[in-house]
């Protein structure tokens, strides 16, 4: 058995899944609509319980949700839901507590609205973060010319150098003590938390880059939903 699927480690998932998805334009949060016959948060909380060293997944949700009840993940028993917050960090925060509370090491956190994420990005994810101390995340370089546009103006202000630049994804892996501390003091010194790593990095932590495949994508627009359905169809 490889270290990555040893289950000493008591690494427990969470997905932030308390939004509303406005930029989706439609009726029901972004992590209920369907692709083929699950939605998009299934398929999220699958790819994580594939992996054997992922013992349990915590989905933070919104105190009005009324869906993720419903759905067939819902019975698994090695799911729980805890109420999520307003802001992001709440509900990774309202998760890490239910952790701290089943005795768990290390955590994952993955986006809800993030579907196809491979088993074996996972697994090089959790091997190479377990022989680490500050956690890592998935990742992948930028490819693309990145523009920085002018303050309050839609015009270019100057193109930014993409060498040494990446963009994040999920999951993000952390020592569940040491996530939850950094969370904790950046919320309380005010910082606005985009990721869980922009809070280890506040605290002077440099977690690891994982190379990441780029159809690892995160449902978030209307296309986004067409182009997860071809990745998921071409991963069957």
């Amino acid at each position: 058995m490889s270290q990555a699927a040893s289950p000493s480690f008591h690494t427990v998932a969470i997905l932030p899944a308390a939004g509303i998805g406005s930029r989706m334009r439609c009726d029901l949060p972004k992590q209920y609509l369907t692709i083929g016959t699950k939605t998009i948060i299934e398929y999220a909380i699958g790819a994580l319980l594939e992996h054997p060293a992922v013992e349990r997944v915590i989905v933070a949700l919104h105190p009005e949700d009324s869906y993720f009840s419903s759905l067939p993940v819902a019975a698994d028993t090695r799911v729980s839901t805890v109420t999520g917050g307003a802001e992001r960090a709440d509900s990774v925060m309202a998760g890490l507590n239910c952790a701290k509370g089943m005795g768990a090491r290390w955590v994952l956190v993955h986006d809800a609205a993030r579907p196809c994420l491979r088993y074996e990005d996972l697994d090089a994810l959790m091997t190479t973060v377990y022989e680490g101390r500050q956690g890592g995340i998935l990742a992948m370089p930028a490819k693309d010319t990145m523009k920085r546009e002018t303050v309050g103006e839609s015009s270019i202000a100057h193109t930014v150098d993409r060498e040494g630049l990446w963009h994040a994804m999920t999951p993000q892996m952390f020592p569940l003590e040491l996530l939850y501390d950094c969370m904790a003091r950046a919320l309380d010194e005010g910082v606005s938390l985009t990721d869980e790593a922009s809070a280890l990095e506040h605290c002077g932590f440099h977690p690891l880059l994982v190379p990441g495949r780029s159809d690892n994508i995160k449902v978030t627009r209307p296309e986004d939903l067409a182009l997860a359905t071809f990745y998921l169809t071409h991963q069957s």
